[in-house]
């Protein structure tokens, strides 16, 4: 019991600090290449190093950390290959999950997709509402698809492309138009039509891929990493 005692508090901060961790890799604070040094980031967080150990464990669990000889542990790089790769698992993942969830969504589901995009074409000045947004939509739709095994590998490949740092919904134009997608997809949706469901959420896919490879080649103009 005693045992206990004393490890659930590192647990819950070493959460705690994963959390932190992978929302400045989503913001981009975190870059790929980035060290992770124990003592540094317990000091940042003002934590002990054990639960900074424990989420830097996490991280290379989710596959977003990796441990180079004499480097020790750094936030992982991908290369245009992975990211079109990862892109590519999205449109089939997606695709199906978009295919399932017009034969299975019930209408209070879609009521609510209706509300969330509704929610981003307010949103278009707003990039953390939108990304927000944009993340409660596909999950949703994937919730309405009704297939926990699709659910966890979305979730891997989602996990992963947050290694990439910033959203495109920061990208000019690009929000509107995933507005317009999430239309497409949701009138076949509302059709209960799987073929058009599926073929609008590939598209879709497909149109975030393009902008988030015109993301990685100006940020390579501009003198950052390709990420």
């Amino acid at each position: 019991m005693a045992a206990e005692m004393t490890q659930r508090p590192d647990t819950g901060q070493g959460r705690d600090a994963y959390d932190r961790l992978i929302a400045e890799i989503r913001q981009g604070q975190l870059r790929p290449g980035d060290r992770l040094t124990e003592t540094e980031l317990a000091e940042r967080l003002g934590i002990s190093r054990t639960p900074v150990r424990e989420a830097i464990r996490l991280l290379e669990s989710d596959g977003l950390v990796d441990h180079q000889p004499r480097a020790g542990a750094r936030i992982r790089r991908l290369d245009l290959a992975e990211v079109t790769e990862l892109y590519e698992m999205r449109a089939v993942l997606e695709g199906t999950a978009a295919r399932f969830a017009a034969r299975a969504a019930y209408d209070s589901e879609l009521a609510e997709l209706d509300a969330i995009n509704a929610e981003m074409a307010a949103a278009a000045r707003d990039p953390e509402r939108l990304y927000h947004a944009n993340r409660q939509f596909h999950g949703v739709l994937l919730n309405a698809a009704r297939n926990r095994f699709l659910w966890r590998s979305v979730e891997a490949v989602q996990k992963t492309l947050l290694i990439l740092g910033r959203s495109t919904m920061e990208e000019a134009d690009r929000a509107q138009a995933a507005v317009d997608e999430h239309d497409m997809i949701l009138r076949a949706l509302h059709a209960h039509d799987g073929d058009a469901a599926e073929a609008a959420m590939r598209r879709h896919i497909e149109a975030a891929h393009r902008a988030r490879l015109k993301q990685l080649r100006d940020q390579a103009t501009e003198g950052g990493d390709q990420r």
